[in-house]
């Protein structure tokens, strides 16, 4: 019998869960039997199999439970069984549990059941009178992290990867046990790295070698005959050749300073926006004395509240946009159109070009010319890409002979002739129309007329760009997020002379790089930085009326942005930003203000608003103080807060109104992942929903009810 439910209750709540998701894939439980080396006599050996390839990891639903539970219950129940032994098939153990039924729930009952049935299954490998294990062949995430941690043994491949605890990434916790069972295992600090930590930033993962380092595993054994030597290892444990000792937690002080600094992280990362780390932190406090079950019980209270709760359901229709809508661009042409890319040229020679010439080098490795108008700037900028090759293989990021074919591949000029043969030719020249006009005026004199030309601007219009060309149809905007090596996302602007062809190519090469591209009309600031420099022009008008700048900076703490407004500001740029507001301000008018106190700063050449101290942290000098210009109209934070977020729903209603995007849900993916907004917002959209921004505003929901949030 469970410690956590009955076989009875159990039996029941499955069913009822399972008739609640009938188009479930099921993840199957595959018994076999195993003669242990050694003499340790047999082991059962249970595979977690969805029958689809490694694209399609195994998930629990309802059924896939059931199963696992039926082949633990049959294995458990014989007296011939020396151990038990749970993997999955090649490349993956378990993604976790199957997320897709909680969109449509409705009823906290439902979600309560998911926690404890999850539970039930798991704790029978923990209450087993014989070994159990786990062999950790491949990805597993979530509860299949979790069911690991079940077990009374754990190996794990060395060529693992994807192993992570992502719940507080979503928006949930870890409710199968994780936020008890890994600091009783591996102790509180390096449990709250996999919990909080690793989650909170940019979702990043264990491989195999780091899962053993951190304790999880007991033993960390060779990819290419894992299953084997898995085995051979359990064999050893079963007849007591191998006993594995495990440091006891330290339950004092320590335990405590760890907690400590997970809430440092949460208020670093979400600034107390998403309510998941914060409920995961309380049960790892919790698991420092209490006992097991009590803790298993509040994680299925925990899990509950926030399935039932707007963070998740927006960091769920996140996750979904990510997942899916950013591999299928809505409007995209035909991928049969798109031309083969042979040869990239860039023209520019600055930082940003030198990063798009790296990125082309290493995705495509087909040859790349840049050029610029002086020999000693493309000197320089072809040694700087010379030295992001060798400092790639120092990381051993890239091997020897990679290192010596991208050394080879890279070229510079100063004639525009070089890029004769080139497929695509991309500009990373000066913010200026008319340059930009001169430039792809002067390569229509040089390239074929199939050569995609297309353009990095942030805010000009490509179609003017492509004016008085010979083939305009052949221009497209390719506009890249700084740094380019990390941002995923490339708006692919299409002019309304942009053919199929070129739409079709410019898409093909994103996915190439490894980007998401999303499809967005020749309109002002595309969609990004037409977001943001709305959100930036009403904080800095604050300020520009008597706001002090801490107050207007940290407004919007509270929506728990990945930077505040005048960070972004320093790292883009005051002279960018103000560029992109003065474009935005001709061709859109009052409502992008351009500030008097930005145009002072750029005019100082001041690299901000901020000057940090020794400690790193920000504070305004009296030099930057001394340039400002302010009235006597100030404004709280919450006043300030609603202005912008006034402001955004409206510039957001406009953007989908002329057509910029073709729907909310490309507005929130550009923000995901070019602004790096957080999931739990869902972009954008789904929280000017919920709050009620986009009704007072707009006078409707920007996204129907259901769509990021709880059914009615």
């Amino acid at each position: 019998m469970s410690a956590v439910l009955g076989r009875e209750e159990l039996a029941a709540l499955l069913e009822q869960t399972a008739a609640a998701t009938p188009d479930e894939v099921v993840t199957h439980a595959l018994s076999r039997d195993v003669a242990l080396p050694h003499g340790a006599g047999t082991a059962v050996l249970i595979t977690l199999d969805n029958g689809l390839d490694h694209r399609r990891p195994n998930s629990f639903g309802a059924r896939g439970l059931a199963a696992l539970d039926a082949a633990l219950d049959a294995a458990l129940g014989r007296d011939d069984v020396a151990a038990v032994a749970v993997t999955g098939k090649p490349f993956v153990l378990a993604a976790g549990a199957d997320l897709s039924a909680i969109p449509g729930m409705t009823d906290r009952a439902q979600a309560l059941a998911i926690a404890r049935i999850g539970h039930a299954v798991f704790d029978r490998l923990h209450t087993a009178a014989v070994p159990t294990f786990v062999f950790v062949n491949g990805l597993a995430l979530g509860g299949g992290f979790e069911l690991a941690l079940h077990a009374h043994h754990r190996t794990v491949s060395s060529a693992a990867a994807g192993l992570a605890l992502p719940e507080c990434f979503l928006g949930i916790v870890p409710a199968w046990g994780g936020c008890y069972l890994l600091p009783n295992l591996i102790g509180a600090d390096r449990a709250v790295k996999v919990i909080i930590e690793n989650p909170l930033s940019q979702n990043r993962m264990l491989t195999g070698p780091q899962y053993a380092d951190l304790g999880v595993a007991d033993v960390l054994l060779d990819g290419a005959d894992f299953l084997e030597r898995s085995l051979e290892w359990a064999a050893r444990v079963v007849v007591g050749d191998v006993v594995v000792e495990r440091p006891e937690p330290d339950r004092g002080e320590a335990w405590d300073a760890a907690v400590a600094r997970g809430r440092a992280i949460a208020d670093a990362k979400v600034h107390g926006a998403a309510p998941a780390p914060y409920r995961a932190l309380d049960l790892v406090a919790s698991a420092k004395t209490a006992d097991r079950y009590a803790v298993f019980a509040a994680e299925d209270e925990a899990l509950a509240d926030l399935i039932m709760g707007p963070e998740l359901r927006s960091g769920l229709y996140a996750f979904d946009l990510v997942q899916k809508r950013a591999r299928r661009p809505a409007g995209a042409p035909d991928q049969q159109l798109a031309r083969p890319v042979t040869k990239v040229g860039v023209v520019g020679a600055g930082l940003m070009a030198a990063q798009l010439a790296v990125l082309f080098l290493r995705r495509l490795r087909v040859p790349v010319v840049i050029s610029d108008l002086d020999h000693a700037r493309v000197d320089r900028a072809v040694a700087g890409i010379h030295g992001e090759i060798d400092t790639l293989l120092a990381k051993r990021r890239i091997g020897p002979d990679e290192a010596n074919r991208l050394h080879g591949l890279i070229s510079g000029s100063t004639d525009l002739a070089a890029y004769a043969d080139c497929a695509v030719v991309i500009e990373a020249v000066f913010e200026e129309l008319e340059v930009k006009r001169q430039v792809f005026a002067e390569l229509e004199r040089h390239v074929g007329p199939e050569t995609v030309l297309a353009t990095n601007t942030s805010s000009l219009s490509v179609a003017a760009m492509a004016a008085g060309l010979e083939h305009p149809e052949r221009v497209v905007g390719f506009h890249f997020f700084n740094p380019v090596a990390v941002l995923p996302l490339v708006e692919v602007v299409r002019a309304p002379t942009t053919d199929d062809a070129t739409v079709a190519t410019a898409l093909g090469l994103a996915k190439a790089l490894k980007k998401n591209a999303v499809l967005v009309a020749d309109a002002p600031g595309f969609v990004v930085n037409r977001v943001l420099l709305r959100l930036m022009g009403e904080v800095m008008g604050a300020v520009d009326e008597g706001t002090p700048v801490e107050v207007a900076d940290l407004a919007l703490q509270p929506l728990g942005l990945p930077m505040s407004t005048f960070t972004l500001l320093q790292l883009v740029g005051p002279g960018v930003a103000l560029h992109v507001a003065e474009t935005l301000h001709a061709d859109l008018g009052e409502r992008f203000v351009v500030s008097p106190n930005l145009q002072a700063l750029v005019a100082a050449r001041r690299p901000g608003l901020y000057d940090w101290d020794a400690d790193g942290s920000p504070y305004v000098s009296a030099e930057t103080t001394a340039l400002l210009t302010v009235g006597d109209v100030p404004s709280t934070a919450e006043q300030v807060r609603d202005r912008v977020l006034t402001a955004v729903t409206e510039e957001i209603g406009a953007m989908l109104a002329e057509g910029v995007v073709a729907a909310p849900m490309d507005v929130d993916l550009c923000l995901i992942l070019g602004a790096g907004w957080p999931f739990h917002l869902g972009g954008i959209t789904p929280y000017l929903d919920r709050s009620g921004y986009a009704e007072r505003v707009l006078g409707r929901r920007f996204l129907p009810p259901g769509v990021a949030s709880v059914p009615a």
